[in-house]
This record gives structure tokens, sequence and C-alpha cells, in this order.
């Protein structure tokens, strides 16, 4: 299965509802993704299987800009090229496999979601979302990366770290399902991404 990451568009919307109740059911109210589009604050993608797409998309570079050097050895450990089409392929809807987005404000991008579908998560599609998310952030002049994550998930902590995240801050009792508390955590100030390899969702 080949994967595809593009800019999200209305007509996923449906997919990233089912993938957003599957991944936090007890999650109230449910984000409205509809208005999230329309928000000039935020931006989302998604990955997508392209393997019935007959075509190569075109292929662009972020700006070597804030994140210049994280953003290269990004590109570089995954020779990562695909950028965000936001035009539908000609057989129209495609299967969705899981998206994420970002608020930007200034030059800082903060993370909001990244989610997978659970048939198909520990297959690298959780990392090439956070790569995409990096990139786009780039593009848009970000400086800095931040995000939550819950303390038990040390998987995702894992990934984050690898890709010059670090820890800054603890939210406690942020999660309203179970008042976890949150791990808050930057690239601002961070190293260059680790060498060694973590599990993706």
């Amino acid at each position: 299965m080949a994967y595809y990451v593009r800019l999200m568009r209305k007509e996923d919307i449906p997919q990233a509802d089912e993938i957003d109740r599957e991944a936090f059911p007890t999650q109230w109210p449910p984000v409205d993704y509809e208005r999230e589009l329309q928000n000039w604050l935020a931006h989302y993608i998604a990955a997508c299987d392209d393997s019935e797409m007959g075509e190569e998309p075109e292929v662009t570079v972020a700006p070597e800009k804030g994140f210049s050097k994280l953003a290269s050895r990004v590109r570089q450990l995954f020779n990562y090229g695909h950028t965000f089409g936001s035009e539908l392929p000609l057989s129209g809807k495609q299967y969705i496999l899981g998206f994420a987005g970002f608020w930007i404000m200034a030059d800082e991008a903060h993370i909001t979601n990244i989610v997978v579908r659970k048939i198909h998560r520990r297959r690298g599609i959780g990392e090439l979302l956070l790569i995409s998310i990096i990139d786009l952030a780039t593009g848009l002049n970000a400086h800095n990366l931040t995000l939550e994550v819950r303390a038990s998930n040390i998987a995702a902590q894992s990934l984050y770290y690898k890709y010059g995240f670090t820890q800054v801050g603890l939210r406690r009792g942020y999660y309203t399902d179970n008042k976890e508390d949150a791990v808050l955590m930057s690239t601002e100030n961070s190293p260059q991404p680790h060498s060694s390899h973590a599990s993706p969702s």
C-alpha cells in the first residue's frame, strides 16, 4: 500500500469524524471539522491510500526557513518529497487512513491532533503525518512547534523526541475523559532529531 499526504478537504469530513470518534470516543463535544477547515489559523492534512492513483503528485519543497535544519533532516531520513496537493484524484473520494492538524499563530504552530485508524496503526502513517506537519509548518514560516501528549503515551513521546521535540511542561488533569496529565512538548531550542527509530503509530 502506498501513502500520500495532501491537504484535507470538505469531502473528507465524514471520514475524519469517523476516525476521530474511534480514537476519542469520550471526547465531548466532538471537533467541528467543517468549521476548522474554514478557520484561517487552522491547517489540516490527510493521509490517503494512493495505490489506485495513476500519476505521481507534483513534488514541491518547503522553503528553508524556521525549522530549516530539522525539515531538511526529516526529508533526508525519509527520502521525503510528497507534499500537499489540494486536488482530489479524478476517481473522486479517497480512503483516509489518518489525519493531522495544527493552528499557526505568529511564528508558532500548535499541533492539535495526529490520528490514525486503528487498523492502520504501527505502519508509519502517524510518523508520515508528523513529518508532513513539520514540512507544512516550515513552509508557513513557523519557527517553533508545540503539542500536548498523554503522559501514558510513551510511544508517541518517543516519536516526538526523535523529531526534535523536548518536554517543556506538564498540564495537570488536561484530558477531560480521565483527568490524565498532558506532557507539553516543543521544538524550540531542541537538538537535532535522534537517529534511532521509534515505533510509529
